[in-house]
């Protein structure tokens, strides 16, 4: 859990590690049958907001750290046997000895590219073997560097391509057919705000992440006969490593302090403050819920109303 944006002295910078203790553990809901006639469920208002998720098996990408270890801890709150990948070994076992321990879930970790297709392919395939299938996948990787586009490299926009769109193309490939199988799936992405309004020096993000949305609005359409639903989620300015990453970018460039960097992100947005990473956690698991069984082909904004579009 990053703290390293934390200021004690500055409000509008919430400390990494202040998580909100949202637990839902109410019994799984069993859905009343269709009506043979309507073909309709009758609509049953819940006692609770129980979500549904406890014994789902749910694969997190890049989950040692930052948003990634955010919803990998936010499903095993809900009760979900969860799968967790990244490229750091030991970071990423820290992390899912602290899960195990604190929510008293099975946890199965491997550290592997996620740019690497068979490497991908091997692990999905490991997941289900391990839990019996696949329900929930979550597709996530670090951002690209922050750069204008003249200074960007051929080589860091195919990096950017592998690491941030072709990743994503990876894991549905991998997971569809078990979700397929079994007539019930999630696939959620982690984008960016950069989907829906570019930000100064983030063009690779800009650009690269608006496929991820094609991709997604694409499976959405294609899959949604198979109970398979697919949205992705974009935050704003949220609290992590990789914001201290681009606040160190800009801070370089324009000869502002970091603390500057983050004074005027958390203004831009109508709340005034940055995000915190369970929130877009708690958004990922909504989704991937049975609360969200209508929703497919969104892109969800978690950016305190940064967004100034309709």
């Amino acid at each position: 859990m990053s703290t390293a944006v934390a200021s004690k002295g500055n409000p509008a910078l919430p400390a990494g590690d202040r998580w909100r203790q949202f637990r839902y553990q109410q019994p799984v809901a069993i859905l009343p049958q269709r009506s043979p006639t309507t073909g309709f469920r009758p609509f049953i208002i819940p006692d609770s907001m129980d979500l549904g998720l406890r014994n789902r098996v749910a694969l997190v990408a890049a989950s040692s750290q930052g948003l990634g270890l955010a919803a990998a801890e936010a499903f095993a709150a809900e009760g979900c046997r969860v799968a967790m990948c990244a490229r750091n070994q030991q970071a990423l076992a820290a992390a899912a000895e602290r899960i195990e321990q604190k929510h008293k879930v099975e946890v199965l970790t491997e550290a592997f590219d996620v740019t690497h297709p068979a490497a991908v392919s091997r692990f999905v395939t490991t997941v289900a073997g391990r839990f019996g299938g696949v329900d929930i996948c979550v597709s996530n990787a670090g951002g690209p560097p922050a750069k204008g586009f003249l200074a960007a490299s051929l080589e860091d926009w195919q990096h950017a391509l592998d690491a941030n769109f072709l990743s994503t193309v990876y894991f549905a490939r991998a997971v569809i057919p078990h979700m397929q199988r079994q007539k019930w799936g999630r696939i959620i992405t982690i984008t960016s705000i950069t989907t829906k309004q570019p930000v100064t020096d983030l063009v690779l993000s800009n650009a690269v992440r608006a496929a991820v949305v094609g991709l997604v609005k694409s499976l959405a359409n294609e899959f949604g006969k198979d109970g398979i639903l697919v949205n992705n989620v974009g935050p704003g300015f949220t609290a992590t490593d990789r914001l201290k990453e681009l606040a160190k970018a800009r801070s370089s460039a324009t000869g502002k302090s970091e603390q500057e960097i983050f004074d005027a992100w958390a203004a831009e947005a109508p709340l005034k403050r940055l995000g915190d990473p369970r929130e877009l956690a708690e958004t990922i698991v909504w989704l991937a819920s049975e609360r969200a069984s209508y929703i497919t082909g969104q892109t969800v904004l978690v950016d305190g109303g940064m967004y100034r579009g309709l």
